[in-house]
């Protein structure tokens, strides 16, 4: 009996596998057929006003940069923290915090920011854009640096004090390098999650047809443009949707594919 029950969940298994690979696998095959029907190498020379991406490529990688260099130093800061300093109820709080803003929706973080940057500001803005990415990014640098840090033997700092190195030279030479595959690794994939948000971004930065670089008005943004191009009427915007959509896709499967390495070749 218990062998044919655990075949039956076996076979579950498997099919549920299949089906779940089935929907990615057409997903995937209608993005890239789609997608290369419609690329073609000067969408990166020409601005979304003439026909191209490029304004909308640079916008979208300025705004996740400035949320990376927020979100990371606080991310990390706050991990080393939970880890090597914080202890009790305060501590618990923290992570427990961080686990609730890992799996709270974009949308409400969009409108917490807009409540909040927005409106007070007048307008949207690259800035209240990339502080809406950076608040998503924050808690997965948490959680993946207090994970990793926790993984570092405990024998590697209690020799470093024996050496006679203070807590924070030890934590920086030693316990961070031990730990720095992993913690790379996670802000890969927080930076792969947030260069392919759209619904923060379309209460805080909007987006725009013109190149820029003045972070204080509407900001070029490549997915809040592809959901505006989906709902154009004309066909040759929705094709420009699909090639915005195919070249998201390849680089965030890039970027994921780099952390993969990295994990893979850690030695």
């Amino acid at each position: 009996m218990r062998l044919l029950v655990n075949k039956i969940f076996l076979a579950l298994s498997a099919l549920s596998a299949f089906i779940g690979l089935a929907f990615l696998a057409w997903i995937l095959i209608t993005l890239f057929l789609k997608g290369l029907g419609s690329f073609h190498f000067s969408l990166f020379l020409n601005d979304l006003i003439n026909g191209g991406l490029r304004n909308l490529i640079i916008g979208q990688f300025i705004m996740a940069g400035l949320a990376a260099l927020m979100g990371i130093p606080i991310g990390m800061i706050a991990g080393i923290y939970l880890q090597e300093y914080g202890r009790g109820k305060y501590a618990s709080f923290i992570r427990d915090l961080s686990d609730i803003m890992m799996s709270a929706p974009s949308i409400v973080i969009g409108a917490f920011v807009y409540a909040v940057i927005v409106v007070p500001s007048g307008g949207t803005s690259g800035y209240a854009g990339a502080i809406s990415l950076a608040i998503m990014m924050i808690p997965v640098v948490i959680n993946t640096t207090d994970n990793m840090l926790s993984l570092v033997p405990r024998e590697l700092r209690e020799a470093g004090i024996a050496l006679g190195a203070s807590k924070y030279r030890v934590i920086l030479d030693i316990v961070i390098k031990a730990a720095k595959v992993g913690i790379m690794t996670g802000i890969l994939l927080a930076f792969a999650r947030i260069i392919g948000e759209t619904a923060p971004l379309l209460f805080t930065s909007e987006t725009s047809n013109y190149f820029t670089l003045d972070l204080t008005q509407s900001f070029p943004s490549l997915t809040v443009s592809i959901y505006d191009l989906a709902n154009e009427p004309e066909e040759r915007s929705r094709d420009l949707a699909w090639a915005a959509s195919f070249i998201l896709t390849v680089l965030v499967l890039l970027i994921n594919l780099a952390g993969r390495f990295i994990t893979r070749h850690k030695d």
